[in-house]
């Protein structure tokens, strides 16, 4: 049975903890029970799942479905890889942890990323030089006006940096129900340990997936608020990606400007960018940007989802008239 409640709040259901309200909520335990809300409703609808890159601005006069399926399992072995599917409304991070005790690889680069399963093809999820594409093999989604399900492979997703399809031509279009992905087994691994820190950490000639788990998660908690501590969405902007052009510029006037090169394009952090502003530990009221990562915008207590916008869009604002780059939000604005 699925239980509708009314004029629901929000509030602990994202991790920036902002309030807000919802005029019609349900949380989906099956896929089945998925299909039969959608048949039923005729009001504009939202996805939630693990609400970790969600801000909510306002009232919503619809219906927010909440993702909650589980289930993880292994669909297919070799002597090399496993392939394993997993249920959208399972956390990203225990699925992490679930391989690495498995002794499976290729994700543990991703750990401690906030949010579920659902999202991650959305987003294409990366850290520390890894992205989700990289071990991803398919989803299967649910369109919301004709209830079909379809297969989307790594090609049909169109994935690109914190980009795929489902937030261009196919946005709003599709619920994702489950993700396949394709781990390697032991003696089988390929490590990422340039990115970062991880490498400082770990000794090469005794890498494991659990060791570089552990590194990362080691590095994520001594930079990244928690949001069970203080209210946040992660990374608030994407890490821009600028020209050769204005890059030679900016290197005149900031020889220090750090800068990832990758075909005659340049990746930016954005974070050097904000700090350079001197917006590091900035607060108006009790929204803010965190003190110790600047990419991280936060909810001291009761700030409202649409301080915190205002607060994003002055970033925003002065980091073009600054630089010359357009920051874009990596977080969903409700």
């Amino acid at each position: 049975m699925i239980q509708l409640e009314e004029n629901k709040s929000i509030e602990n259901l994202t991790t920036i903890g902002v309030k807000g309200t919802t005029y019609r909520y349900c949380k989906i335990e099956k896929t089945s029970n998925l299909i039969s809300i959608l048949k039923s409703n005729s009001l504009p609808i939202k996805v939630l799942g693990g609400g970790s890159n969600i801000l909510w601005t306002k009232k919503f006069n619809g219906l927010t479905i909440h993702i909650n399926t589980k289930g993880v399992s292994v669909e297919k072995e070799t002597n090399s890889h496993v392939i394993v599917n997993i249920n959208a409304g399972e956390n990203w991070h225990e699925f992490v942890i679930w391989s690495i005790r498995n002794n499976y690889g290729g994700v543990e680069n991703l750990a401690l990323i906030p949010g579920n399963i659902g999202a991650a093809p959305i987003q294409n999820i990366g850290a520390y030089g890894v992205e989700l594409k990289e071990v991803f093999v398919e989803c299967l989604a649910i369109n919301i006006k004709t209830l079909k399900s379809k297969v989307f492979s790594v090609e049909e997703c169109e994935f690109g940096y914190r980009d795929s399809i489902f937030k261009n031509q196919e946005k709003n279009n599709y619920i994702i129900t489950s993700v396949k992905v394709k781990l390697s087994k032991k003696g089988h691994h390929k490590f990422a340990t340039k990115y970062g820190d991880i490498e400082k950490i770990v000794k090469k000639n005794s890498l494991s997936p659990s060791k570089i788990a552990k590194a990362v998660i080691e590095i994520r908690t001594s930079k990244l608020p928690d949001p069970k501590q203080i209210g946040n969405c992660g990374s608030f902007f994407k890490n821009p990606i600028i020209d050769e052009v204005l890059f030679e510029v900016l290197l005149k006037k900031y020889p220090e400007i750090p800068n990832y090169p990758s075909k005659n394009k340049y990746k930016i952090p954005a974070a050097w960018l904000i700090e350079k502003l001197n917006y590091k530990g900035y607060r108006d009221g009790d929204a803010g940007v965190h003190k110790d990562q600047a990419l991280i915008l936060v909810n001291y207590g009761n700030s409202s989802g649409l301080e915190i916008f205002n607060l994003s869009k002055k970033i925003r604002k002065e980091v073009l008239d600054v630089f010359e780059i357009n920051l874009t939000p990596e977080v969903n604005i409700w």
